[in-house]
C-alpha cells in the first residue's frame, strides 16, 4: 500500500482479516506513527500509545493515545498525551498500578542524541473513552536513558523499570556504539530509583521482563549487533541478572515484545532477521534529521548495525522459559525496507516495534508499526498461535 492508502484505512474500525482474526488501524493525526505499547485499563479499555509526528528525532514527536473499549469494534481517537515543544517524546509505556492509577512513561531526548534522553512520567486518567494527562515529571535517571518494556512488581512489591543506557562520549555523537542494559528499582512508587547494571550487556536493549513462577525470571533483549535475541536471568526475583545470551531467535537491531502465556509458556514478538541475511545497511538511526552537528561519531564499544529489514512480523513460542523457539508462526509478511525513516514518500516498508499481550479469555493483542505510517493492531483468537481457525 501507498502512504495514502494506508492513511485511509486509519479509522480504527475493526474488520475480519481471515478466521480468528481481525485488524484495524488506528486513528492518527501525524504522518509518522511508531512505537505501539499496549495496556489493558482498569476499566476493561485496552489501550494502545505510540509517538507520532514528522520524524523521528523531531521536535513535534510527541505521543499519543487510543483505547478500545470492552466489546467495540471502533478505536477512539487519538489523543495527546505528552508535548515538549523542544524534544522528541518517544518509547511511551503505560502502567498501572495496584490501586487502579495510571502512569504514562516516555523518554524525551533533543534531536536524534539519545545519549541526552530524559525519562518521563505523567498521571493518566481515563473516562468515557478520554485520555486526559498530567504534566510531566523528570523522574531523576541519569542522561541517556530509555525505556521500551513495562514495569514489572518484584514479590516485594518494589518496581523493576527494565533500561537501557545510551551512555554518552564526551564530544562525539551517539550511534548505539555503547548502549548498555540495566534495571531501575523503586520502592517508594517511582519518587527515587536505584540502578544496577546487567552484567556484559553491550549492545543488548530494549530489555523486556517476564517472570516464569517463584523467583525465576527471564528478560530479552534487541541486539544493536543485529545479531539473535539475547536472554538473561534471575534466580532472585530480579534482584540480580545473568550475563545475557544468545537465544536460537535472529534479530535486526529492532524492537520485541514478550510476555508469558496463561499456560506458561513464553510467547516472543519481534522481526527473525539479522544482518547474516541481509547486506541492506543506513549510517544510523537519525541520518536524515538534516541537522548541523559537526560533532565525529563515538568510537570504541560495539559495532551497531543499521539498515536490516524489519519484516515479516513473527510470533515465537518456547516451552523451556525463553531460551529457544523452536514453534514460528508468521502474523504478517512484506519487504520490511527500513533505509529511510521517511513516512511520506513510500520508501520504508518496515512492521516494527511490536506490542502484545494475551487477554483473560486468551485472545492475543498485537500492535506494531506499519509502514511508520500508521500503528496496525491485530486481534487473533485462542489457538491462533497452535495453528488453530488458519
Amino acid at each position: 500500500m501507498t502512504p495514502d492508502e494506508i492513511a485511509a484505512k486509519m479509522d480504527g474500525r475493526l474488520f475480519a482479516a481471515g478466521q480468528g482474526r481481525k485488524e484495524a488501524f488506528l486513528p492518527s493525526p501525524k504522518i509518522q506513527n511508531h512505537a505501539a505499547f499496549l495496556s489493558f485499563l482498569p476499566g476493561g479499555e485496552l489501550a494502545c500509545a505510540w509517538f507520532g509526528g514528522t520524524l523521528e528525532g523531531k521536535s513535534d514527536i510527541s505521543i499519543h493515545i487510543s483505547t478500545l473499549a470492552d466489546g467495540a469494534d471502533t478505536w477512539s481517537r487519538a489523543h495527546l498525551a505528552s508535548h515538549d515543544e523542544e524534544r522528541s517524546e518517544q518509547n511511551p509505556m503505560i502502567y498501572v498500578k495496584p490501586d487502579g492509577n495510571i502512569l504514562l512513561f516516555h523518554t524525551a531526548q533533543p534531536s536524534g542524541n539519545q545519549d541526552e534522553s530524559r525519562v518521563m512520567m505523567h498521571d493518566l486518567s481515563a473516562t468515557n473513552g478520554e485520555i486526559t494527562s498530567g504534566p510531566a515529571r523528570d523522574i531523576g535517571l541519569a542522561n541517556g536513558t530509555f525505556i521500551r518494556a513495562t514495569i514489572v512488581r518484584r514479590d516485594d512489591g518494589a518496581w523493576m523499570l527494565p533500561l537501557f543506557l545510551c551512555n554518552p562520549r564526551p564530544g562525539a555523537k551517539w550511534t548505539g556504539t555503547h548502549d548498555t542494559a540495566a534495571v531501575a528499582v523503586s520502592t517508594d512508587e517511582g519518587k527515587t530509583w536505584a540502578v544496577t547494571d546487567v552484567p556484559d550487556s553491550f549492545g543488548c536493549v530494549h530489555m523486556t521482563i517476564v517472570s516464569l513462577g517463584g523467583q525465576d525470571m527471564a528478560a530479552f533483549f534487541r541486539r544493536r549487533q543485529s545479531d539473535f535475541v539475547y536472554r538473561t536471568e534471575s534466580r532472585d526475583g530480579g534482584r540480580s541478572w545473568s550475563v545475557p545470551q544468545a537465544t536460537d531467535v535472529p534479530n535486526n537491531n529492532s524492537s520485541i515484545a514478550a510476555i508469558r502465556l496463561a499456560d506458561g509458556r513464553v510467547a516472543l514478538l519481534c522481526n527473525p532477521v539479522s544482518a547474516a541475511t541481509s547486506d541492506a545497511r543506513r549510517e544510523s538511526l537519525y541520518d536524515e534529521l538534516g541537522e548541523d552537528d559537526e560533532r565525529p561519531n563515538a568510537e570504541g564499544g560495539i559495532t551497531p548495525i543499521w539498515g536490516v529489514p524489519r519484516a515479516p512480523v513473527t510470533l515465537c513460542v518456547s516451552t523451556d522459559g525463553g531460551k529457544s523457539f523452536p514453534q514460528r508462526r508468521i502474523v504478517e509478511d512484506g519487504p520490511g525496507t527500513c533505509l529511510s525513516n521517511n513516512s511520506v514518500d513510500g520508501r520504508n516498508k518496515e512492521m516494527s516495534y511490536p506490542a502484545l499481550l494475551e487477554g483473560k479469555d486468551g485472545t492475543l493483542h498485537l500492535a506494531y508499526t506499519y509502514y511508520r505510517r500508521a500503528i496496525k493492531y491485530v486481534q487473533l483468537e485462542r489457538g491462533w498461535i497452535d495453528g488453530e481457525n488458519a
